[in-house]
């Protein structure tokens, strides 16, 4: 196998940068799932119902996290939304609320309340400049028949308002989250140092074909061409640090995947890390990749460390994993103890990389 050089490799606990957690009953099955994946810090997305944009509801949130996982590090986010201003930013600070996450109105999961126009927020973004809070941007503009905007363009269409936001606000951190396509890549590479970007756990699998005959691997941004694939695995192990772990998991319950108009999101925390490594596998057998361009220390540096770095922040316990090849498949249904919630994860059946806690 080519990758047989990880087998018992020995990292930093990972953090993922990006998880949708959601509320209630999911909330409660998918939460304890972090570790498992081999993560123990997590960056969460606040795109509840309502949406998360008071201090006080981010907190509450928090706390809930905290008695399903214990032992995970919860980096919170407010939604981007017309009742945020600078005084919230100021409040969320001092209450230790780690970014504000923008989603552009109507084009995923929850964005019904989100951004019209940017214009308005910029007091907004001035103070989390200020205060060096994170903005993260879902980058994705709303289909246009009369723009010719279809999510195969989306991302690339809102490049230029990533560069703007970036050229007026150039002490702003921001990150682009789950880059999807080269063209997103580039415009990242091409910001300065405050600007970064996430790649998600499932992209590097998938181009548009995948999704169009799944529903379990559709989500928004959706998977793109071949060519932007082999961008995204190159540039996953390249050990450039504007590019790190964000899986993007976001867990819908079975039937609303099975719909027949099916809700965007893949769910991949029970098998993150294991994931990337799986990705990195297929890179090296279908000749994007060698077993030379995956090291220890490109691997790490994505799952583990720029990440952490760019959000300032440190693993205090000081937690490591072990990579393992798994002789299990992935689970086809992942059910709540009371069978009422039931969350299919991706590459169901297929066998996967693990991260053991050692």
């Amino acid at each position: 196998m080519p990758l047989d050089k990880l087998e018992g490799v020995e990292l930093p606990a990972a953090a993922d940068m990006h998880v949708h957690l959601r509320e209630n009953e999911m909330m409660e099955l998918v939460t304890p799932m972090i570790r498992r994946g081999g993560v123990n810090t997590v960056f969460v997305m606040p795109n509840l119902v309502p949406p998360i944009t008071t201090v006080a509801h981010c907190l509450a949130y928090k706390k809930q996290l905290q008695e399903l996982a214990p032992d995970v590090t919860f980096l919170m986010s407010l939604y981007l939304h017309p009742h945020i201003s600078p005084a919230t930013v100021k409040e969320a600070k001092q209450a230790g609320i780690t970014g504000i996450k923008s989603y552009p109105h109507g084009v995923t999961t929850h964005s019904d309340h989100g951004v019209m126009s940017y214009e308005q927020f910029y007091p907004v973004f001035e103070e989390m400049e200020r205060q060096d809070m994170v903005l993260n941007l879902h980058g994705e503009l709303p289909p246009s028949q009369g723009q010719d905007i279809t999510v195969l363009n989306a991302e690339e269409s809102f490049l230029p308002t990533l560069k703007d936001l970036h050229r007026r606000f150039p002490n702003l951190r921001i990150i682009l989250e789950h880059c999807t396509s080269a063209a997103a890549i580039q415009a990242v590479k091409e910001c300065g140092p405050t600007v970064a970007a996430t790649i998600t756990a499932h992209h590097p699998f998938l181009i548009v074909d995948d999704w169009a005959g799944d529903p379990h691997c559709f989500c928004k941004p959706v998977a793109k061409l071949p060519s932007d694939r082999r961008a995204i695995l190159k540039t996953l192990i390249s050990g450039d640090p504007k590019f790190f772990f964000g899986t993007d998991s976001a867990p819908h319950p079975a039937q609303t995947k099975r719909a027949d108009r099916f809700a965007a999101g893949v769910f991949t925390q029970p098998h993150a890390v294991g994931y990337v490594v799986d990705a990195l596998e297929q890179g090296i057998e279908t000749g994007v990749l060698t077993e030379e361009d995956v090291t220890k220390e490109k691997l790490q540096g994505f799952l583990c460390d720029f990440g952490r770095r760019f959000y300032k922040v440190q693993d205090e316990r000081q937690e490591k994993i072990s990579l393992q090849r798994r002789k299990e498949v992935v689970e086809e249904v992942l059910r709540s103890e009371d069978g009422k919630v039931e969350v299919v994860p991706f590459r169901r059946g297929k066998m996967t990389w693990e991260a053991k806690w050692l």
